[in-house]
């Protein structure tokens, strides 16, 4: 989590927590919870507290009465406590030829129960997985997940798209839904928009609500989004990361054999330093890197249009050509490409002629040559 402030430390959160009573039963907000961790950034405090699941609706007026408290902390601008709720998991007999799973494992955070078997093959109709990854966040890595599926789907493919960027997820923005993928026989359908197939955290929980989770939370959700969504058979799966190189990355690539990763960069040297750390981790794994992509390679004016190279130029173009990686190309600096991804309307799709339009068809069309082996049936 974020450093925090030496004035601001684990006791004086629980000490609040413990300041606030429930009137009808006298117990804490502390003793009827457990607090798990805390963040404070930019002035703004989100508070963890593990809950039993059908006492988090009675909790939620003591939990305004501790944002309240919390606030006067110093440096405290906003509180916000988040609820969370393990579901316990069940004993599990073990079968032969089987290890049992560990103890304290099975957090499933949309609930349901757990596979039936958890060896059977994770994705099997599916021909080919991507990953769209950067090493760092804000270099356009889910605008470029999103108009790379959109681009592939255009191209004949059929297409998933998964979000797995759980604490930051937005792939249901840029892609304008806002219906909630429903379940039927105990499988989530994907949403179909833009000719592919979606889902995203951010269809299923309340946007303004943190996603503050621990490892167990995340990993869960995303076992989830490949075993328990009914998503058919599709010739590529693209799956948009989390920033980094953490825990996350680590459990899809265990899960499922990947059939290569893109990295997106900006082209400045602080951003590709990050970019290769991806590179060096999907290598460490044994997945190929089918390419960089430079993002923001350029701002060109809509007036007179001049190119400025805001951020450096070529700089991922040289990156590729350092680790022996092909780079699959660059993507402007256009403010079209940002309100296309506010409105819900990806720019391959609503403006198709256009310089960013382009730009993410040719990389799709390179990204599918790299894939041929696996798509030719």
């Amino acid at each position: 989590m974020t450093q925090t402030p030496p004035s601001l430390h684990h006791d004086d959160i629980a000490k609040v927590l413990d300041s606030v009573l429930d009137t009808q039963t006298g117990h804490s907000l502390l003793a009827l919870g457990k607090l798990e961790g805390f963040r404070l950034e930019e002035g703004k405090l989100s508070v963890a507290l593990s809950v039993p699941r059908e006492k988090a609706a009675a909790l939620s007026p003591l939990c305004d009465e501790a944002a309240l408290r919390l606030k006067q902390f110093p440096g405290v601008q906003d509180a916000t406590l988040i609820l969370t709720a393990h579901r316990p998991a069940g004993p599990t007999a073990p079968t032969p030829g089987r290890t049992a799973p560990a103890a304290g494992g099975g957090h499933r955070p949309f609930g349901g129960a757990p596979p039936a078997d958890p060896n059977a093959p994770v994705l099997p109709d599916v021909k080919a997985i991507i990953a769209v990854a950067s090493g760092k966040g804000g270099v356009g890595k889910s605008t470029t997940a999103t108009n790379l599926a959109v681009a592939l789907a255009q191209q004949g493919l059929k297409v998933g798209l998964l979000d797995a960027d759980i604490y930051g997820p937005s792939l249901h923005r840029m892609l304008g839904t806002s219906t909630k993928p429903v379940a039927l026989q105990g499988r989530l359908q994907p949403l179909d928009v833009w000719g592919l197939k979606a889902v995203s955290i951010g269809m299923l929980v309340d946007e303004k609500q943190a996603m503050i989770w621990r490892g167990p939370m995340v990993m869960g959700a995303i076992t989830q989004f490949l075993t328990d969504v009914d998503w058919g058979p599709l010739d590529v799966m693209v799956v948009d990361m989390p920033p980094g190189t953490g825990d996350a990355q680590l459990s899809l690539m265990q899960k499922v054999p990947l059939a290569g990763a893109v990295i997106v960069s900006t082209p400045q040297d602080i951003a590709l330093i990050d970019a290769r750390r991806g590179v060096s981790m999907f290598e460490k794994m044994k997945v190929p890197v089918l390419g960089l992509i430079e993002n923001m390679s350029y701002f060109c004016c809509p007036k007179c249009g001049h190119n400025t190279e805001l951020f450096g130029h070529g700089g991922a173009r040289k990156e590729a050509e350092a680790l022996q990686v092909p780079f699959l190309g660059e993507v402007p600096l256009l403010a079209s490409i940002r309100s296309s991804g506010d409105d819900g309307t990806p720019i391959v799709a609503s403006a198709p002629e256009s310089d960013a339009a382009q730009a993410f068809r040719r990389i799709a069309q390179a990204t599918a040559e790299s894939l041929k082996d696996r798509l030719t049936p």
